[in-house]
């Protein structure tokens, strides 16, 4: 019973990190120019990366999907880290920022679920 809720939440991840990168997405293309092709290139690839990676654990076995939680964890962080340096440059408001860290933090609480319940039944 346990196994199937984290099976929901592991898919649930898919349409939070699908509307996200929507919406980053259109940050990114309304940035500098050349901010446009140095960090929101950087952001994009971590994008796809991390929706590779959620893909992934929402296709493999029970026992090895702790490494793919933690590197999406990895690329959360790094986003964080991104959408920090173009709010403090002014290439984003206050108001997108805050829509985008909400938007990561909900990914991140059921991450974190999901790393611990891994964790832990590992």
């Amino acid at each position: 019973m346990v196994y199937k809720q984290e099976k929901e939440n592991r898919l649930k991840l898919i349409p939070k990190a699908e509307k996200y990168i929507e919406y980053m997405l259109q940050i990114i293309f309304k940035l500098p120019r050349t901010e446009k092709f140095s960090i929101g290139t950087e952001y994009k690839l971590s994008l796809y990366q991390m929706l590779e990676n959620i893909m992934i654990i929402s296709k493999i076995e029970k026992k090895n999907i702790l490494g793919y939680l933690n590197k999406i964890d990895a690329l959360l962080n790094t986003q964080r880290i991104f959408l920090r340096i173009m709010k403090n440059n002014k290439w984003i408001d206050e108001k997108k920022f805050k829509i985008a860290i909400e938007q990561i933090y909900e990914i991140g609480k059921i991450l974190g679920g999901l790393i611990k319940y891994y964790a832990k039944n590992n």
